[in-house]
């Protein structure tokens, strides 16, 4: 068979993002497995996909993943992981256009890429506490605003929906025959991220 034959049945392949992260994960897996002279798996389950609105919920989900490295304490600043988004535009200033500069603004109105580039990277600096002042900005509660996001946001990977009120209940009511569930699934509020619901992961009720 041609090399071009082959095109559009990996188009298709590659165009799931289930398989395309598989290929990835078994290609580095092996990898590992013969460089270390071990057999088995490498991580221990699936990705987990969540269903994210845009807007403001779009927003708050970039900054939890650029605050990953902070979280795990491997890094102070989110521009000292390598694999940062913020280091990435920083040093490169975004070379070939790899990533999109949109960072869910634009219905915002944050007109031009660097327009909304220096407002994400204060957004992310200021949810994380990064910025000096932040971290005591809310004493005397039990949780700073801070600490509310940090931990809150775990979210991002434990639901199925997320996003305003209207969009997560709208999402559902279209996926809902799918679901063996009995009960109405009920929207909870998430602290520390005001406006945005979550529905708890949907793969638990799958026919």
């Amino acid at each position: 068979m041609k090399s071009e034959d082959l095109i559009p049945a990996l188009r298709g392949k590659w165009g799931s993002l289930s398989e395309f992260v598989k290929e990835i994960k078994q290609g580095f897996s092996r990898f590992y497995n013969r460089r270390h002279h071990r057999k088995g798996f490498f991580w221990s389950g699936r990705f987990k996909s969540v269903i994210v609105d845009n807007g403001e919920t779009l927003v708050n989900c970039l900054a939890y993943i650029d605050l990953n490295p902070i979280r795990a304490g491997i890094a102070e600043k989110p521009v000292e992981y390598r694999w940062c988004t913020l280091d990435y535009h920083a040093e490169t200033n975004n070379r070939d256009r790899f990533l999109s500069l949109d960072f869910g603004l634009r219905e915002f109105a944050f007109k031009g890429a660097k327009v909304r580039l220096a407002h994400y990277r204060r957004f992310v600096y200021e949810r994380g506490g990064l910025v000096k002042g932040m971290e005591d900005r809310s004493k005397g509660l039990d949780l700073t605003d801070v600490d509310r996001f940090r931990y809150r946001t775990r979210y991002f990977t434990d639901s199925g929906i997320i996003g305003t009120k209207e969009f997560v209940s709208q999402v559902y009511q279209g996926f809902k025959g799918h679901f063996s569930s009995r009960h109405e699934k009920r929207l909870k509020s998430i602290q520390g991220l005001n406006g945005i619901y979550s529905l708890k992961r949907l793969s638990e009720s799958i026919v």
